[in-house]
């Protein structure tokens, strides 16, 4: 194990609507707990995309639980969380657990039956892996323009190409 697996998550997916049913049963999952801000819609939007709320709905529909846990300010995500019908766990000072550890509660599930899933490896994924949840990263859905996330989102790429590079020597 080096340093880096600790920011490696289960699975990566390109998008949100990229993860099925299926891949929640292989890594034996039955709750999601949900970044906002570039995996379930754009940065500061209130709308979800019609493919996103399908995908939410199929989820529902194979019995997956799921809630919101998300760094931003509750007046930025409980008015999206209740316009999509989750329950949201705001301001949830990731990459600190205690906002996956709150969100595997809310749903009644054990944490490891939970999957932590978001854009961002430095505070979704290492916040999961602290928390004793699985992880799965999504690319983001745009670009951001501050010049820190854009340098962050470089240093991302590096570990992600170790994870695969992991991924492919242990053969899965």
């Amino acid at each position: 194990m080096t340093v880096f697996s600790l920011f490696f998550p289960k699975i990566v997916k390109k998008s949100i609507t990229d993860i099925t049913p299926g891949d929640l049963e292989r890594l034996g999952v039955r709750g999601l707990l949900l970044d906002v801000d570039n995996t379930l819609t754009k940065p500061h939007s209130q709308e979800l995309e019609p493919r996103i709320k399908q995908w939410l709905a199929d989820m529902n529909a194979a019995g997956i639980e799921l809630t919101i846990v998300s760094n931003g300010f509750p007046r930025r995500v409980r008015p999206f969380a209740l316009k999509v019908g989750l329950r949201c766990i705001a301001f949830a000072c990731k990459p600190s657990p205690i906002g996956f550890i709150r969100g595997a509660r809310r749903i009644k599930l054990p944490r490891k039956q939970c999957a932590a899933v978001g854009d961002q490896t430095f505070t979704d994924i290492l916040g999961a892996r602290l928390a004793g949840v699985k992880s799965i990263q999504v690319m983001p859905m745009v670009q951001e323009p501050q010049w820190t996330l854009r340098l962050k989102r470089r240093i991302e790429r590096t570990v992600l190409a170790r994870y695969e590079k992991h991924r492919q020597k242990k053969g899965y």
